[in-house]
């Protein structure tokens, strides 16, 4: 939730669990499942993974609680990977249990098994959604996320529904999004109640409701296809550590979703092109690093023009559903007040607001002359 390392919201996993959740790959791992040690544990807050050897290999271990992930979003996850996989996108192999299943439940607990990624984890020691390090590094994700998007575009799974850490785009794209809202509250009491707890439902009618209609006005005219959901420089791997690097493999689908190229597109600015987090406070554009980010996307899967016209529409309202379901996580799940008070206005209702004037309007502004 910030620049820093914070305690992990659920137990490491153990090395007894992971061997309980492994003998059931004993055909594919092998007989070493018996004597899983867990080497490295994933510093990243809202999940317990890991490293965890297994005889001469390692694989990657990841558990869920069953009020985040349902075994049918980690299924569709799973089977977006392997469609990425046969178009030659270099995602970690998800290991088929000895069942034929990819996910193994064990008591409330969902656990899914990866090999482990090609290429070198250059971002591993910097914190999520802060900007890439070089020009070059943002040229290649760009170009990456097209080549994701043109491998996707047949994937026919239907969209993820609203919970707990997913992104997705159904309000954005709405014909009525405030409508979609209520019925949204209506279903999710907590999630209203905590908004109003909060002093967050003010700023999401007037900063984030116009947003929402913005983009619903260009976005219902645009196709659906799956896309990542969370495009940043943690989340691939690299050829190296030069500061000409390019991207080798993908990282993490947890946040995938049916949604539309230019949503994504936009999504991954949102992550990296302003940096949130920076020292002094104030977030920083990088134009650079965004127009890198577009021409290596566009070098490979041109923009439409009404995909130029739409992602400065897109962008400030491309956060709201997932810092919505952020909001649920810490008020319904895991009942950390400090984190949903800061996921509702910090991130909610203070990204919305961030591109009404200043910085956030010259980078709409900017968006709007390169289409």
């Amino acid at each position: 939730m910030g620049a820093t390392l914070v305690p992990a919201t659920w137990p490491p996993l153990q090395d007894a669990e992971v061997r309980d959740v492994l003998a059931a790959y004993a055909t594919r791992l092998g007989p070493a499942v018996g004597a899983a040690t867990v080497r490295w544990h994933s510093p990243r807050p809202m999940s317990a993974a890991g490293l965890v050897d297994v005889g001469a290999a390692t694989v990657f271990v990841k558990r869920h609680h069953r009020a985040v992930r349902s075994i049918a979003s980690l299924r569709t996850e799973h089977a977006l990977a392997a469609h990425l996989r046969r178009r030659a996108v270099r995602v970690p192999e998800v290991v088929v249990a000895d069942d034929g299943a990819t996910v193994r439940q064990l008591g409330d607990w969902r656990y899914e098994v990866h090999r482990l990624a090609d290429g070198v984890d250059l971002y591993a020691d910097v914190p999520s959604w802060r900007p890439y390090a070089t020009a070059a590094h943002a040229r290649a994700a760009g170009r990456a996320l097209a080549s994701v998007h043109a491998a996707a575009a047949d994937f026919r799974a239907r969209a993820r529904p609203f919970g707990p850490l997913v992104t997705s785009m159904a309000l954005a794209a709405a014909r009525d999004p405030g409508e979609a809202l209520a019925r949204l509250f209506g279903s999710r009491p907590g999630l209203a109640a905590a908004l109003a707890r909060h002093g967050a439902t003010d700023g999401l009618a007037a900063d984030c409701l116009p947003a929402l209609e913005r983009a619903s006005r260009a976005l219902r005219a645009l196709p659906r296809h799956w896309g990542h959901g969370d495009w940043h420089p943690s989340n691939l791997t690299w050829t190296g550590h030069g500061p000409s690097a390019d991207v080798v493999g993908v990282l993490d689908l947890g946040l995938a979703n049916r949604t539309a190229h230019v949503f994504d597109l936009a999504l991954a600015i949102e992550r990296t092109g302003v940096d949130w987090l920076a020292v002094d406070g104030a977030p920083t554009v990088d134009l650079g690093a965004i127009d890198a980010l577009l021409e290596g996307y566009a070098a490979v899967r041109p923009l439409s023009a009404a995909e130029w016209r739409a992602l400065g529409d897109v962008l400030p309202a491309c956060h709201v559903e997932y810092a919505l379901s952020e909001v649920t996580y810490f008020a319904t799940v895991v009942r950390d007040e400090a984190d949903t008070a800061l996921a509702a206005n910090g991130y909610l209702v203070g990204h919305c607001r961030y591109f009404a004037d200043g910085e956030g309007a010259a980078l709409l502004a900017h968006l709007r002359r390169r289409g």
